[in-house]
């Protein structure tokens, strides 16, 4: 008999150890991987962005439909107070130009030393290589490296991620567990994902490069930041907060030339010199990069449009993909546990005495900043709640 079991050593489930310790309790965090965190440490190689440094209301509205579920947790752990808690961990922080916060270490494994130090003196248990495989009666069973292992919580903790990213942890496998205890779950799709292209030959010189300075446009959603061109599609920040248009089929369109209106547009175009083509007046009059260039002839050949045609298309030029790449490969997850299963405290309305966090539930979120901020909160708030629970019980 243990008091509390976290399972999943993400952020998330760190997050609600840490507050079951401080609560003082006594707490088990089950990891199936060989380590914790991975895919937080993924995400660090790049950069670790912790948070967007923004107006609250402004930071809420990057979880859509969830925003009023989300709120009282983020509003209780919002960009200021991850900050804080980084400081806390000895991370030197700086914001972006865009709002965006990062260590100055810019990546995780700094912060994640520093926690994983702090968990450990506050008596936080960690075991690796724990996976969990359901219930038996009321014990948890755990396959673990020394055959299997049940243990029986006064209180357990699921941060068990989504389902992208297999390999790093997050496999989705335990969304079978709970629908077989009758947790009303919606069904996992990608988010923050890249799309598929195929791509003619004349587009391999690109591979790698980016489309900077333009603006997507899917539904009625807009993003203005980047994409690069892959060997199988477009990925990047300027696209994935489309994702929950592109999964519906809502079609994608570019706007290759944003900081230019409609008439000045024309204007260049009526002033364009007879001898000059029009692959040379996209780039010595409106100064399109290469791969702006090849995107648009691309696209253009693949809709049949006229050439040089309208240069209107240049503001809303359509972009023809197979559909979202695999959701395996996406950052993120939309579905997993609904709202309605849950009570305010994150517990299973039921199963009482277990509380979710994180990834698992059904949340989604652009890269930025706000997927780490709401699971750091979703995952205090669980923790919180399942040390109140245990002390109900004192």
């Amino acid at each position: 008999m243990v008091q509390a079991v976290v399972i999943g050593a993400g952020p998330a489930g760190l997050m609600a150890a840490e507050q079951l310790a401080e609560a003082g309790h006594s707490v088990l965090v089950a990891e199936a991987k060989p380590s914790v965190a991975r895919k937080f440490l993924m995400a660090g190689k790049s950069g670790l962005n912790l948070t967007k440094d923004e107006p609250p209301e402004t930071l809420m509205r990057s979880y859509d439909n969830a925003v009023d579920w989300l709120r009282p947790m983020i509003t209780a752990f919002d960009a200021q107070a991850v900050q804080h808690w980084a400081r806390g961990l000895g991370q030197t922080l700086f914001t972006g130009s865009t709002g965006r916060v990062f260590p100055e270490a810019m990546k995780a494994s700094p912060l994640l030393r520093a926690w994983l130090a702090r968990l450990d003196a506050a008596g936080v248990e960690i075991k690796t290589r724990w996976r969990w495989k359901g219930w038996e009666a009321d014990a948890l069973v755990f396959a673990t490296p020394d055959g299997p292992q049940n243990l029986t919580a006064a209180v357990t903790v699921l941060a068990l991620g989504g389902a992208s990213w297999a390999r790093l942890g997050s496999d989705g496998h335990w969304a079978q567990i709970l629908s077989g205890r009758g947790v009303d779950l919606a069904p996992f799709e990608p988010a923050n994902s890249a799309l598929s292209v195929d791509w003619s030959p004349h587009m391999q010189p690109h591979f790698g490069a980016a489309l900077k300075s333009v603006r997507w446009m899917a539904g009625g959603l807009e993003s203005r930041g980047e994409a690069a061109i892959s060997a199988t599609g477009l990925e990047g920040g300027g696209l994935y907060t489309l994702t929950p248009a592109l999964r519906k089929g809502q079609p994608l369109y570019v706007n290759l030339v944003p900081d230019l209106d409609q008439q000045s547009l024309q204007a260049r175009w009526s002033s364009k010199k007879s001898k000059t083509t029009f692959s040379q007046w996209l780039r010595k009059s409106l100064n399109l990069s290469p791969q702006k260039i090849a995107v648009f002839h691309e696209m253009a050949k693949r809709s049949h449009l006229p050439l040089p045609g309208d240069v209107a298309v240049l503001k809303k030029l359509p972009i023809l993909h197979a559909g979202l790449r695999p959701m395996d490969e996406a950052i993120s997850t939309a579905g997993g546990v609904k709202r309605s299963a849950l009570d305010d405290g994150l517990m299973l309305r039921s199963m009482p005495g277990v509380f979710c966090a994180g990834e698992m539930m059904d949340w989604e979120a652009p890269t930025g900043g706000y997927l780490l901020t709401a699971c750091l909160a979703t995952g205090r708030w669980a923790g919180r709640a399942a040390a109140d629970w245990l002390d109900q019980d004192r």
